[in-house]
């Protein structure tokens, strides 16, 4: 690191903006110098516990105390604009929120803008960082799985909460392999009315290049995990070889069979665990070009670009190869093509209580 630590600017102060700036802010290798929010009592609230410069006004924030880091946690339809502010800012690197768009076409603009500023970006996919996580990775690497040919992850959550996290950590767990080609399907509709509108339920099938096959199901209809008590933690993901299986649940530890034997261990998502590591990496990388972060906006792209190509094919109806054509706004596409039918649950809530 060099002399001064990095200087950071956090937009937005709902739960992940003040996860963000409390981490940010305890770290020694960065230095939080602004806030922001358009609700002035989160505003106050954080300006007076960090002392730190404050404006409901991200560009002239920003313009006024030259961040490092610009990291924003707004809601998903804010990307681009936001994308923007940071790099007239002259950061060096801009943090945010899954998804990383709301398209295709618009990750792919995001894209363009980075790569041509030069611009470093991280993308919230950080419980990779919990012990449960990196235990699994750690099977799958010592070959005690023997040939890895399945990856999996479902969630109860919906799709653009829930998707490019299940299929991050699937890739992490297949060695960051691209996809050559995916197909789909989804049904219901109520979840388009939530700010991260999704159908209800989602499924895929991913022909990864190194041979391997996924499969992916978010929302309601995907399988419960019924060891854990509350939605967002009901995630289950893993690989499956030919001399046994390994997998983590979010809210649950992890367990395996391998040639080995059988075993379990403990694990939670939790923030204050899973935040640290993810934010010092930050720095890593800024210190050291070669230390690419984990979490990088080139592999939540790959993520972000088989989830829409999932989608593509529940309204094609078939096969879509990847990297992906332009084509219009994938969730526009799919509200207008999906019936009206409810969706049958799979977990012990009702389908009133998911769409609720």
């Amino acid at each position: 690191m060099g002399t001064s630590p990095y200087r950071v600017v956090v937009v937005g102060l709902g739960k992940r903006g003040k996860h963000h700036a409390a981490t940010f802010h305890a770290n020694p290798r960065f230095e939080l110098v602004g806030v922001c929010d358009i609700d002035s009592e989160r505003l106050e609230a954080a300006r007076t516990e960090y002392g730190v410069e404050a404006s409901s006004d991200a560009q002239a924030l920003t313009q006024a105390v030259k961040p490092d880091v610009f990291c924003f946690c707004t809601l998903p339809n804010v990307r681009l604009p936001l994308i923007n502010i940071g790099i007239e800012s002259g950061a060096k690197l801009i943090a945010y929120e899954k998804p990383i768009a709301v398209s295709t076409k618009e990750a792919k603009d995001i894209m363009a803008l980075v790569r041509a500023a030069g611009v470093k970006t991280v993308v919230s996919h950080q419980h990779r960082y919990g012990q449960h996580y990196q235990k699994v990775k750690e099977i799958i690497a010592s070959g005690d799985l023997g040939r890895v040919h399945t990856v999996y992850g479902h969630s109860t959550g919906w799709m653009m909460h829930m998707m490019t996290h299940m299929i991050d950590y699937m890739r992490w767990y297949n060695g960051n392999a691209d996809a050559e080609w995916v197909m789909g399907q989804a049904a219901g509709k109520g979840k388009f009315a939530d700010i991260h509108g999704s159908p209800d339920y989602m499924a895929g099938i991913i022909q990864f290049a190194n041979g391997v096959r996924g499969y992916v199901e978010t929302g309601a209809g995907a399988p419960d995990v019924p060891e854990v008590d509350y939605w967002w933690r009901k995630c289950r993901i893993g690989a499956q070889g030919t001399e046994g299986f390994a997998e983590v649940l979010t809210g649950g530890g992890w367990r395996a069979v391998t040639k080995k034997g059988v075993f379990s261990g403990e694990g939670c998502m939790d923030y204050d665990l899973d935040m640290p590591p993810y934010v010092d990496e930050m720095a890593d990388w800024l210190d050291d070009d070669s230390k690419v972060h984990p979490c990088c906006g080139e592999e939540a792209f790959k993520g972000f670009e088989i989830a829409m190509g999932i989608c593509r094919s529940v309204v094609d109806r078939g096969q879509v190869q990847l990297p992906l054509a332009d084509g219009a706004p994938e969730m526009e596409a799919l509200e207008q093509i999906l019936p009206e039918t409810p969706v049958l649950c799979t977990t012990a809530e009702t389908a009133e209580e998911y769409l609720g």
